[in-house]
This record gives structure tokens, C-alpha cells and sequence, in this order.
């Protein structure tokens, strides 16, 4: 009797599931760390799920690209194959978007970057039209050049590091950048160009989702990925996570004190969960309006 269970056991097929390659963008620069916060949302999420989905390995692409590049060779079924960033109508048209914001829509506050010598000049901006006198920098191929401009802002567009630097030379006005990125980027710059510094006195805000997306028929990754991140805001790591990187900045950034300044973002979805309070963040005093 033993011997015909042991023999049945041997017969019985041993299900093996295959690992997932995920390869993810790359940094821009050796002193780009704006995504590593998302890198670990990533990881953590696929380990949520190795139980269902099985093993994983990540990477990055060995070339860093535009986000508009990323998001074309993701749609012709290219590596990368998962990418963070900005939603718009034409993208979760192109794309399979996870609808969950990363760093729970902290990207919907924008403060500048500027040189310091223009601090009293931006402590008397009130209003758009106060904004529309003046000229932004983003980077090639970014979501927020369509806001800005549909806002009837002027925004000149260069690479990433460019930006700094024409913010430093006063060949523009204002780089506006997220809450959790912009001391950052501030500290790490400000030894070669003294003078940039975080403009003290205006937060601009309109919605603006981050999301991982895959490509569009690749439904059992966002199945997966989507599965891992609401695991992770049910134990309380996606929060945890959200804090450690982004918590100081927010204190840092007195988002309370500033007078804000609210655009419209007519690139967001009508699909967009804005009125699911859990998956998003709102300063204390912070009313969302719809438009």
C-alpha cells in the first residue's frame, strides 16, 4: 500500500510557475532618485503576489529614455513593460493603466523650483493671470506641458538636468516640481548652482494621477500589480512607504501656509477614482472641488 502512494506522488505533475521579467524605466541621471520610491512600490507589490502569480525578477532598461518613449515601446509590446506616470485620455487609450495613484496623488502639488533673487516678485502672485505672466520649464515630453498650457501658461521644454539650469540663469521663471521631489533635487544641485532655490509662498494644484501601466492585453500583469497594491494599502505598506519618503517633504513644504493656486487639468479621465478618499492625499484643510 505504501508503495502505491509513493508512486502515485511521483506521478502527480509538479506545477511550476514561470518567473515574470518585469523591466522598468531607468533613471535619467546618476542623481536622479525621483522614482525609488515607485521602484519599491513595484517590488513590494510583485512580493505580495508570488503566492498567486509566482516568482519575479526586476531590472531596469540599460538606456534611459523619455517618458513618451517608454510609453510608445510599451505599447508596441517593447521593453519596458511596466511604467510609472502621468495619465491622460490618450494614454489609457494606448495603454492598460492600474488605477491607483502612486504616492496617492501627491503629484497633484506642484511647488517651484526658482532663482532666489525672484522670491519677492512670486510673494505677490495671486491668481492665474498673475501665472500666465510668467514662463515655466518641463521636461520633453511630459503630461504637465498640456496643463500648463491649457491654462494659458507659457512653458519652454528641456532635459532634465537642462532645467536646473535654466532656472539658475533666469532664462525662465519657474520649474515646478512635486512636493516629494523638489528639496531633493534642490540639495543636490544647489552646490553647483547657489542661488536655485524652493520658492517659499505659492503651491499650485490640479489632479494629476501616476499610475503603473502595462500593455493594452497584458491583463494578468495588471491583474497582478493591482492585486499586490491594494494588499499593500489593506496592511498598511503603501502608506508606510508613502510616509517615509515623502513625509518630511510634506512637512517641510508648509503646503498649509501657501496661498494655492488651483488649474485645470483637461488631460484627466472621466475614469479617475477622485472621490475614493483612500487611495488619495489632502493636506489638512484641503477640499477637493470638482470641476
Amino acid at each position: 500500500m505504501l508503495r502505491f502512494v509513493v508512486s502515485l506522488v511521483v506521478m502527480l505533475p509538479l506545477v511550476v510557475l514561470a518567473e515574470t521579467l518585469i523591466v522598468y524605466p531607468a533613471p535619467e541621471s546618476p542623481q536622479d532618485r525621483r522614482f525609488d520610491d515607485l521602484q519599491e512600490l513595484l517590488r513590494v507589490a510583485l512580493e505580495r503576489t508570488v503566492d498567486d502569480f509566482g516568482p519575479f525578477r526586476m531590472e531596469p532598461m540599460s538606456d534611459s529614455m523619455s517618458s513618451t518613449r517608454y510609453a510608445r515601446e510599451l505599447e508596441q509590446g517593447r521593453f519596458p513593460n511596466v511604467i510609472w506616470t502621468s495619465t491622460s485620455v490618450e494614454r489609457e487609450q494606448a495603454l492598460l493603466p492600474v488605477r491607483i495613484p502612486l504616492r496617492r496623488g501627491l503629484l497633484s502639488y506642484r511647488i517651484a523650483l526658482i532663482n532666489e533673487a525672484e522670491q519677492p516678485r512670486f510673494s505677490t502672485i495671486r491668481s492665474l493671470s498673475d501665472l500666465q505672466e510668467l514662463t515655466f520649464v518641463q521636461g520633453i515630453g511630459w503630461g504637465d506641458v498640456e496643463v500648463y498650457r491649457a491654462n494659458g501658461i507659457r512653458v519652454e521644454t528641456s532635459q532634465y538636468e537642462s532645467q536646473f539650469r535654466m532656472v539658475h540663469a533666469r532664462r525662465v521663471d519657474m520649474f515646478p516640481r512635486g512636493v516629494g521631489e523638489v528639496f531633493a533635487e534642490l540639495e543636490d544641485r544647489v552646490k553647483d548652482l547657489p542661488g536655485l532655490a524652493v520658492e517659499r509662498d505659492l503651491l499650485l494644484y490640479y489632479p494629476w494621477p501616476y499610475y503603473l501601466f502595462v500593455a493594452r492585453g497584458n491583463d494578468a500583469l495588471a491583474h497582478r500589480l493591482e492585486t499586490g497594491l491594494r494588499r499593500m494599502i489593506t496592511d498598511g505598506s503603501f502608506e508606510e512607504i508613502f510616509q517615509r519618503y515623502h513625509g518630511a517633504d510634506i512637512a517641510r513644504a508648509r503646503l498649509n501656509e501657501r496661498h494655492i493656486i488651483r488649474l485645470r487639468n483637461p488631460l484627466l479621465p472621466p475614469e479617475t477614482p477622485l472621490e475614493d478618499p483612500t487611495l488619495w492625499f489632502y493636506p489638512d484643510g484641503f477640499k477637493y472641488e470638482k470641476d
